[in-house]
């Protein structure tokens, strides 16, 4: 992402010292979610249960609350998830959670990758873990065959311009014409790479919170949300994150790669959305599917 590409960043990344002067310790926590196949319109098994920036942060200021009252006085601490420019899988290979692999995830041997990293900077001493310095991908490169927009590259990155989460998250603006057909039926996120990872049958249960708790299976009905109904339908999940503007765009895309001509009123209808970037993904999505049934 650009904002981690800046050179303020860049420096905080390879100095944790820059974010908090008085570091001495970091400590790396993994919180499971529970891989979910699901049919229709596809989201990220992450994204089916309330949002982590909701509920991950409490329980690090809990941790943080711990630890000053062991020690018997404050104890100067940052703490992020997903939220701050640190290398967290780097981090979490040096605290001994895992290796990075070949999709660029961390995966543990008894847990495979379905977890979310968490990292509390602090400013006392804490005994080190030994790194993780081992490598289990082997010659597999499940992840690699499997991905359909091949953007899993060689040296273990992934090169977000055709990245499906990227795409269908990160991204505001539209998705790049040539690799709409590969996203598939994906409306958020992408699971791919992790669903043929032979280490995610080691998947332990979910945390209570991660649970899946939002209404599936999503249907071209969707189509039809209005702001509000998009809020309501999404409330505290992470799925607000690509907003209404940035769903619909998806589900457009997606209902052009999967959908049939009974679709094509509901797209018709997109085509006239307040949203241009909703309007140009939905006139796409109509014109696929008018060319795979023949009718242009």
């Amino acid at each position: 992402m650009e904002y981690l590409a800046s050179d303020r960043n860049r420096n905080r990344r390879a100095d944790p010292k820059l974010i908090l002067p008085e570091c001495q310790s970091i400590l790396v926590l993994a919180i499971p979610y529970r891989p979910v196949s699901h049919s229709s319109f596809r989201i990220a098994s992450y994204a089916l249960g309330n949002d982590y920036h909701d509920i991950i942060p409490p329980r690090l200021q809990e941790i943080v609350n711990f630890i000053e009252e062991q020690v018997g006085h404050p104890v100067p601490n940052r703490y992020y998830t997903d939220t701050g420019p640190i290398l967290e899988r780097e981090l979490a290979k040096r605290a001994g959670l895992g290796w990075i692999g070949k999709n660029s995830m961390l995966i543990n041997p008894q847990a495979g990758s379905t977890f979310l990293l968490a990292e509390i900077l602090l400013g006392i001493e804490l005994e080190f873990d030994e790194p993780f310095t081992t490598d289990h991908c082997g010659t597999c490169t499940r992840c690699i065959d499997a991905c359909p927009t091949t953007c899993i590259l060689p040296n273990r990155t992934i090169d977000s311009r055709i990245c499906i989460s990227y795409l269908t998250i990160e991204n505001k603006g539209p998705i790049p014409e040539h690799v709409r057909d590969k996203t598939g039926n994906w409306i958020f996120g992408c699971d791919i790479c992790q669903q043929v990872c032979p280490w995610n049958r080691f998947s332990p249960p979910a945390d209570a919170e991660l649970e899946p708790n939002i209404p599936l299976p999503i249907s071209t009905e969707s189509l039809n949300l209005t702001s509000p109904e998009f809020n309501q339908r999404f409330k505290r999940s992470p799925i607000q994150r690509a907003k209404r503007r940035g769903y619909l765009r998806n589900l457009a895309v997606a209902t052009g790669n999967a959908g049939s001509e009974k679709d094509i009123p509901a797209l018709e209808k997109l085509e006239q959305d307040e949203e241009p970037l909703v309007q140009e993904h939905a006139k796409w999505a109509k014109e696929k599917i008018e060319r795979r049934s023949g009718t242009i």
